[in-house]
């Protein structure tokens, strides 16, 4: 049942306020917003620190708060449509953007943060700490950042990977990515990075030394679906396959992932297992994938589209015989930590990223023709018990690193600037 009642006084002054800045919505699909869902958990009922959550009100990827539970209302417009919320202890604020395409995310962060500096102003909310994530409004942060400055709060930033190399964004939206991220990084308090080699080129490349890692998280729990499930079985049989007889993929086709390299390669190997694509697809992009590479001519590949399920995503992985991970632009990707939680064989692509996070957890291939066909081939004939100790392995990693407990207690250490707690960080 939702319940509406006055925003000030769900929310009290002696605590730490924390605004976020930059995920669409909350536990919707995404890396950003599966973070934001995971913390807000890890922290709910925390008398230290307070949550204010920026989401976007309407377009793609906007914040529908029916599909979450416990949601208490705070706030509605003329319209009657909810404009805040509280959940999970957090006050969730959405913001209206225009129809700009493209551009409408740097609207959304710029108007968020707006938004979080004058309600802070309004409710006399004492040395916030404003936490933006990834780099796209560096043409307004130096003037948002004197505003930050001027109530006495603090501008952290988590800078992502390194989008300004997407294949996606044309020759200037790079060349802007790249300087939004110059000035972004230069003007934060502390720059968060979700990867050790991110970490690495934020210092070199910038000459700075006020950043800290603290990666991305995942969990070890089953899915609840049994093997003999209707959902999974449907799903099976839809695709032709086999339970432990398939490899997999998930995630967007983009260039910088590497799924054509993974189909030509699995093209040329002589395994008898499937491949299944579990992607954003439409029929004129596999056409033309189909002139480029010919992939229908293999019975062995099946495009699955998406699913959105989580439990039935999480027992596809489950029952997978191994997963091919080609991601080479980023920090922690969420989909590799998903993986080795619950996939025993995982290929990934050889490159820093894959290699911080997975360590010796996982087998790895290059681009060279020919080496992750063989690879392919090799991960056939390991036997049961090579495969049981990978997946181990990979879950210990996960366990010992990447765990949500660990990812919390980390960000609570930075938003509360907990002094003699740097192990943890």
């Amino acid at each position: 049942m939702l319940e509406e009642r006055n925003v000030e006084n769900t929310i009290e002054n002696d605590v730490q306020h924390v605004f976020i800045i930059g995920a669409k919505s909350i536990g919707q699909y995404g890396g950003y917003e599966t973070f934001v869902d995971r913390l807000l958990n890890e922290h709910e009922g925390k008398r230290n620190i307070q949550y204010h959550v920026a989401c976007k009100a309407n377009g793609d990827g906007c914040m529908v708060e029916t599909k979450l539970s416990d949601i208490e209302v705070l706030k509605k417009n003329s319209d009657g449509i909810v404009t805040e919320f509280k959940y999970k202890g957090a006050h969730v604020f959405k913001i209206k953007c225009p129809s700009i395409g493209p551009a409408v995310a740097i609207y959304y962060d710029r108007a968020a943060l707006k938004y979080s500096i004058n309600y802070c102003i309004e409710n006399d909310i004492q040395n916030p700490v404003f936490y933006v994530l990834t780099c796209r409004i560096g043409l307004f942060i130096n003037g948002l950042q004197k505003k930050i400055k001027k109530i006495g709060g603090k501008y952290y930033l988590n800078p992502d990977g390194h989008e300004w190399k997407r294949a996606k964004w044309s020759p200037i939206v790079r060349k802007y990515w790249k300087w939004s991220e110059k000035k972004m990084v230069n003007c934060a308090d502390l720059v968060v990075c979700d990867s050790v080699n991110i970490e690495r080129y934020i210092q070199e490349e910038y000459h700075i030394e006020n950043t800290t890692f603290i990666a991305y998280g995942a969990e070890i729990v089953h899915s609840v679906l049994a093997d003999d499930s209707p959902i999974f079985r449907e799903w099976l049989e839809k695709n032709k396959l086999e339970i432990g007889n398939y490899y997999l993929v998930v995630g967007r086709f983009v260039p910088e992932n590497n799924y054509e390299t993974m189909l030509r390669e699995f093209m040329k190997s002589k395994t008898n297992r499937d491949f299944v694509l579990v992607t954003n697809v439409n029929d004129k992009f596999l056409s033309e994938l189909e002139n480029s590479i010919h992939w229908k001519q293999d019975s062995r590949i099946k495009f699955a589209g998406t699913v959105y399920d989580k439990e039935l995503l999480k027992k596809i992985r489950e029952c997978a015989y191994g997963y091919f991970h080609g991601h080479e632009v980023g920090g922690t990707n969420p989909s590799l930590l998903e993986s080795l939680a619950t996939t025993k064989l995982n290929l990934l692509y050889d490159v820093g990223f894959n290699r911080e996070v997975a360590e010796d957890s996982a087998l790895y291939w290059n681009k060279e023709p020919g080496n992750l066909a063989s690879l392919i081939e090799s991960a056939d004939a390991l036997a049961t018990e090579q495969i049981n100790e990978m997946g181990n392995r990979a879950k210990k990693r996960i366990t010992d690193c990447y765990s949500w407990e660990i990812i919390g207690l980390k960000y609570e250490n930075i938003f509360n600037h907990v002094p003699g707690n740097e192990d943890l960080l």
